[in-house]
């Protein structure tokens, strides 16, 4: 592979294409073109997209395989990598794939979507398997225009779709009980808009936030059996390790 920094994706349509494992690759159906380059034109394809965001679809309650998409960001630079892995039901790497590229938006709180989207866009392009679920590191529903990363590539993508982040960004909730498994809810303007996880006895909550095609209460189940030793459910902390690497692209 070259190790030459790469250009966003440009708009347009592109076919799904049939591989010789039977599975298809998730090739995007939709692109923003022009990509947006300040704040208010980012808040206006929020706006735009938030409509196609399918939140009563209960989503997959199995799955034969599972993505997590992270991005790295070079600590020196404008670059940033995205990073796809792709678990089996028994949580076993099946597939991975990187995109570096550098990054066209400034840094903005609520839009980290239009910085991240490019690479993790190549990235799953890339992919041979098809993933029946994608888990991203980032927002869903849990967002002040409720519309965040997770929300922005299901509907791209069409796949069903989870927000976990490590921390909160909008709303109040409780702190769940301390035992794996106990949630309370994430309210903004008096509307559940995710849930604090714990996923671990005595260990920080995750934030779990619908994306797409997906219902809360599936979410979590998902969030849970992907988090059999760890924190962050396994799809997410491989995928974050693989974007640290930044391998070529």
């Amino acid at each position: 592979m070259s190790s030459e920094i790469e250009q966003p994706l440009a708009g347009g349509v592109n076919q799904v294409i049939q591989h010789e494992n039977g599975r298809r690759a998730p090739h995007i159906a939709r692109r923003t073109n022009p990509w947006p380059t300040t704040a208010a034109e980012a808040e206006a394809v929020q706006e735009q997209l938030r409509p196609l965001m399918d939140l009563t679809d209960p989503g997959p309650l199995t799955v034969d395989f599972i993505a997590g998409l992270d991005v790295g960001y070079a600590p020196d630079s404008d670059e940033v990598t995205g990073a796809v892995v792709v678990l089996d039901n028994t949580l076993r790497i099946v597939d991975q794939a990187t995109s570096r590229q550098k990054a066209k938006f400034p840094y903005i709180p609520g839009l980290f979507a239009f910085r991240e989207l490019p690479p993790l866009l190549t990235a799953l392009d890339r992919l041979t398997i098809t993933p029946d679920l994608l888990i991203c590191d980032g927002y869903g529903l849990a967002h002040p225009r409720r519309f965040g990363l997770a929300c922005h590539l299901g509907v791209l993508t069409g796949l069903p779709t989870i927000g976990v982040a490590k921390t909160a960004f909008v709303g109040t909730h409780a702190d769940p009980a301390p035992t794996r498994g106990s949630w309370t809810p994430i309210t903004l303007d008096h509307d559940t808009v995710g849930r604090a996880l714990r996923t671990r006895d005595h260990v920080k909550p995750v934030y779990v936030s619908q994306g797409h095609r997906i219902s809360l209460d599936n979410a979590c189940a998902h969030v849970l059996r992907t988090t059999p030793a760890y924190r962050l459910p396994e799809p997410i902390r491989l995928a974050d390790r693989l974007s640290r690497t930044n391998p070529p692209a």
